[in-house]
């Protein structure tokens, strides 16, 4: 098996051996043209390459960036970067450890450009010009429908659980919470990223 399919081979969305004769083109791969293409991309990358992909991709990236906090190894981070190739963000960033569990991703990150940050600091140095925008209900937070999502902005994501960071929330621009209706306190941070992305896009894209 191909070493980037992302997808069983039997899943029904994958695509057979491509009958001959094969298109032409430098995004065509030889190798996915013969054997099948059982990756889980849009029909139009069928059989391209993950650098031919990535690089349509880059053409046409949203103004908005994510950033996790990896403090504790968290599994939704694959999650949240699923959801960044979905909305084909302009980046996603990782503060804290370099290693986070990938398998839910899906091999998604090979799409985008993913961006690592010791400590926070180095992250708000190394977003300077773009307004932070943190994702949390902790006090002082604006509820999501009645607060701006800037264009330029990059929004920050904690881990599952203890939120984000102390350190973030007093360097963000402003804090925003989804509104909630249940008893529970909060949404999963994986679908709490989800609907500001995708608010982020109702706002600015659709």
């Amino acid at each position: 098996m191909l070493p980037y399919l992302e997808m069983n081979e039997n899943e029904p969305h994958g695509a057979p051996p491509h009958p001959k004769p094969w298109p032409d083109g430098p995004q065509y791969d030889a190798e996915l043209l013969a054997s099948g293409d059982a990756r889980n991309v849009e029909d139009k990358y069928r059989y391209w390459t993950v650098e031919a992909i990535k690089t349509d991709l880059d053409k046409q990236r949203h103004a908005f960036h994510i950033a996790v906090e990896n403090l504790q190894h968290d599994f939704n981070i694959g999650t949240i970067v699923r959801s960044a190739n979905a909305f084909n963000a302009g980046a996603v960033h990782i503060i804290g450890r370099r290693q986070w569990n990938k398998r839910g991703a899906m091999v998604t990150d090979r799409y985008l450009d993913v961006f690592y940050h010791a400590t926070a600091a180095d992250f708000v140095v190394a977003m300077e010009g773009r307004q932070v925008v943190v994702v949390d209900n902790q006090e002082g937070a604006i509820e999501l429908s009645k607060t701006e999502l800037p264009k330029n902005c990059v929004l920050v994501f904690g881990g599952e659980g203890p939120g984000v960071s102390q350190e973030l929330c007093r360097v963000a621009d402003r804090m925003v919470a989804i509104e909630q209706f249940g008893s529970t306190r909060s949404v999963n941070v994986g679908v709490a990223a989800g609907i500001v992305m995708y608010e982020w896009l109702r706002r600015h894209a659709l």
